[in-house]
Parts: structure tokens; sequence; C-alpha cells
């Protein structure tokens, strides 16, 4: 039954993949896949596309993984509508390490835009500005109440008094991390992207783009009506969509009015904190613990130092319309001052299995070219990143550690980091440069949380470890897509071990064309 419980799920993912692609496209699968880089899934990186009226079915194994993850497009801005949850329940008879919820409430936080979102994307190109901010935020495909002409459609969840659910929550939006909260319940948080944590409670959660997060409420309040509601965290200088999205938590022996006026009582309105609240979007990340000691390497083979942020690409005719960002340039973004470059003639893990040359390089840089003050005024000649495609080889099962650094280079800002391939432990974080002489007596290799996508702290640095136990070529990423698509990735290429079970499996034969 747990096998065909696993291949239902695959196969759910394959039909989605089949019927929602109507355009090029392709899904990514936000689970480690082990040995088959074949069913990650982002264009140009471990496949090309999907064709227009082709197909392409996802097979890949379950192994040693357990909670909420999810599904999306990974081309371009396709992921504004086309994604989903992927729950994956413990082996029948292995609890939680809970107490067991009642049932589960999958919440998927989206963005939504009046206008075709590939068409604000292509705008956004065209003129080298940021695109325009969303219309809405979303829970489960709905606006809510705060909103023109959406009211009737605000998503209901109904409750019992005393029941406990678990909210598996997902922050499925593009561009925006979302502060969420319940009005007048705890949330007891318990797991964060597929790994379990030890539980704690809290108010407010804040979740970046493409994180989980699972959190248990127990329905002890005056039987009514509450509001669940997600706004924007906004730590950088910059635009975004100041609105509010809401769902409703429904007792179901909440009470109604009587006499004159007759109808459902108005439901209470959760406190959220104010878009620029940093305070309290570090400490919630800051008391995240994996749930048992975890098993973080202790000693580092490959010591990466990558500063993450924007830039600005210089026009020679600033007067363009293709130069509408800041003083007549383009917006542009990287990583150690790369600016990644999708390939288009093939995918960079089909041309590495089958030593293709000129599709990328292996020469990114493992620390930046030039050492500045990353975090202060830091000179106009550093805003401008180089172009490239390239990859960086890490050999199989080496100990891995990256620092993540944020600059100050146009704005300092949280970019949620997300690693295909991997779940990694956040050993440390902190605010200003990284000290390698300081820092590194701070980290927690005790019970750091394990995640797969990580947020660095604004004008800040967060420190992960893994092992490159997972051969093939893998994307690091910002997932803010206007930050990805201004270059902010870069690809880490895990070399096969010894013999067929450390080695990338062959690629499957519907594998789409280039």
């Amino acid at each position: 039954m747990e096998s065909l419980q696993r291949l239902s799920f695959v196969s759910f993912i394959a039909l989605l993949a089949y019927f929602a692609f109507l355009a090029s496209a392709e899904l990514h699968v936000r689970e480690f896949v082990l040995r088959n880089p074949w069913a990650d899934g982002p264009e140009y990186i471990t496949q090309c596309p999907i064709r227009p009226g082709q197909s392409y079915t996802y097979r890949f194994t379950i192994e040693d993984q357990e909670g909420t993850l999810w599904w999306h497009a990974h081309s371009r801005w396709l992921r504004a509508t086309v994604y989903g949850a992927l729950i994956i329940y413990p082996r029948l008879g292995s609890p939680y390490p809970f107490s067991m919820p009642k049932r589960d409430i999958p919440i998927l936080l989206g963005e939504w835009w009046d206008r075709n979102p590939m068409d604000v994307l292509r705008q956004a190109q065209f003129t080298g500005a940021a695109a325009n901010v969303s219309d809405a935020y979303t829970i489960n495909g709905q606006p809510g109440d705060l909103y023109r002409c959406s009211r009737a459609e605000t998503v209901r969840f109904p409750i019992f008094p005393g029941e406990t659910v678990q909210l598996r929550v997902i922050n499925a939006g593009l561009n925006q991390e979302l502060f969420f909260s319940v009005a007048n319940h705890q949330l007891t948080v318990v797991e964060t992207d597929s790994a379990y944590t030890k539980p704690f409670t809290t108010s407010v959660i804040m979740i970046g783009p493409g994180q989980t997060t699972n959190v248990l409420l127990t329905a002890n309040q005056r039987p009514g009506r509450y509001y669940m509601a997600a706004r924007a965290y906004n730590s950088a200088n910059a635009p975004f969509d100041n609105t509010t999205t809401t769902a409703i938590l429904e007792y179901v022996n909440a009470p109604t009015r009587r006499g004159r006026g007759r109808g459902q009582i108005a439901p209470v309105f959760p406190v959220l904190p104010g878009f620029n609240d940093t305070a309290t979007a570090t400490a919630f990340t800051n008391r995240l613990r994996y749930w048992k000691r975890a098993p973080v390497p202790l000693q580092v083979d490959e010591n990466l130092f990558f500063t993450v942020g924007l830039g600005l690409t210089n026009c020679s005719n600033p007067n363009s319309p293709r130069c509408q960002g800041p003083n007549g340039t383009r917006f542009a973004a990287s990583i150690n001052n790369q600016s990644f470059v999708l390939p288009r003639r093939n995918s960079i893990m089909q041309a590495y299995y089958q030593g293709m040359p000129g599709i990328f390089t292996t020469d990114f840089p493992p620390v930046p070219p030039v050492q500045f003050d990353y975090t202060g005024n830091v000179s106009r000649g550093l805003w401008q990143p180089v172009k490239g495609t390239k990859a960086y080889k890490l050999k199989y099962r080496a100990n891995v550690q990256i620092v993540l650094q944020d600059t100050s280079i146009v704005t300092t800002e949280n970019h949620p980091m997300h690693l295909h391939g991997y779940q990694f432990y956040v050993v440390g974080s902190g605010f200003g440069n990284f000290n390698p002489r300081t820092d590194p007596a701070r980290f927690n290799l005790y019970d750091p949380p394990e995640r797969n996508t990580v947020g660095t702290p604004p004008g800040g640095w967060v420190a992960i470890r893994f092992v490159a136990d997972n051969p093939g070529a893998w994307f690091m990423h910002c997932h803010i897509d206007s930050h990805l698509g201004w270059g902010l990735a870069m690809v880490f290429l895990v070399e096969n071990g010894r013999g067929q079970l450390q080695s990338v499996q062959a690629p499957p034969l519907d594998l789409p064309r280039c």
C-alpha cells in the first residue's frame, strides 16, 4: 500500500506536467532526487524546456524523506500560477515526533497580477527596470476579503472546538517574503522545508519564497471566525506589494448576529508585524533548531565564500528605452560578481553527461574576485557584474561549507537562497561582514536547522554545510524570481563517486529535446 501511495504522487505530478504546460516549460519537484538530476527540472540546467504540445514524465524515488514540499514550473515566470503541494507522509507505523494532529490543511501563499505575469516579465526584460509588483497575494488561489470583488470566494477553513490541525504553509509567491499569522491563535512550529524542528510557539512566522513551514494550531479560542492573513516582509529599499491576503478559520459553532442585520459576525483580524520588521523576522529564524542532534559535517573540505546581491549594468546610451534602471542602467544580480546566463543550445547537465564543450565553464570563483566592505559604502566600480555560464566542481562526498554574504550594492536585502538536489544545515548567521576568524566559533554544530532554502539577513551573512553525496548538476539561486532572471545564480557540478550507486543515472528516453 505504501508503495502504491508513493506511486500515486509521482503519477499525479506527471499528469500535471502533461496538462499544465501548454507553452514551453518544465517542472521542478522540490525534493532531493538521488542520482537523478533528470527529474529536478530547471530549464537549461538539468533539461531543456518541454515544448508546446509535448510531455515529459518525471520519474523519481522518494528516499528517506518526509514532510511538506512542493512542485512548480521552473521556466521564467510560469510558476506564478503553475505550482502545488507535495506532501510525503511518514511510513506506516512511524509516528510524527510530536502529537498527531487531527488533520492537515495545506496553505499555499501566492502572488497575483491583473496582467499575464509573462507580459510583466517581458516588459521588465525590455526596459531593464524592476518588474511591476503584484496586485494581490493569495491563500490557496484566492485574495480574500480585503480586495475588490473577491470577498465571495474567500477561502474558509471549518474547525471544531478543541481540534488540533497541522497547517502546511508554502510560500509559492514569486518575489516576496511574507509574514503569516492567525488571529488570537498560537502556532507551534514543527517542521521547515520537510525537516522536523524542535517545537516552539509563536504568533507569527516569516516565510520566504520557496520555503515551507508546518505549524500546529489548536482551536482553543471562543467559537467565532478568525482571519489568517499574510502580508509582505520587505527588507530592501524597493517597491513592493503592500496589500494583505486573508482566509477565514471558522469554528463550526460560531455564533451569528440576531435581529436586524442578521448574518455572520465579522472575523477577528491578527496583529501582523510592520513590513520592514527585520527584528521579528530574525527572531523567528533564530529559534529554529533541528529536532534532534544533526549529522552536520564537522570537518570542511570545500570552504566557499559567496557574495550575493544586486548590481547595475551600464548602457552605452543611457537614454535608450532599454535602459530604464537607475540613472540609465539595467538591473543585474550576481554571486561573486558573476551574473549567471542560462545556456540555450543544451542544458548544463546534458552537456556535462555527453561531454559537449562550449555550453559552460567550470571556473566559478570560490571567493569574490575583489575583497571589499561588503555591507558598507561600496565603490561604484564594483556595481557591474560579469556575465557568464559558470559552474563549480565538487568531489563526491566532499564536506562543503558556504558563507552567503549579502552586499549593500543597490540595496541590502534578505535573499532566499535555494540549493537544488540537497538539504543543508544552517550553522550560523549574523549582521555585517562575516569574520572568518571569530564568527565560526559561534556556529551551531549540534542542532542547526535543516533547510533547502535560507534567507541571507539583510546586510548580513548566513553559513550552511552539507555533504556533496548527490552527483549531478545542481542549481543554486535566489528564489526571488526577479533576481534569478537578473543572474543571481550558479551551478554546482558534483562528480560521480565509485560504482553505479554513487553515479548519475542514465537520462530517460523521453527527456525533452533541445
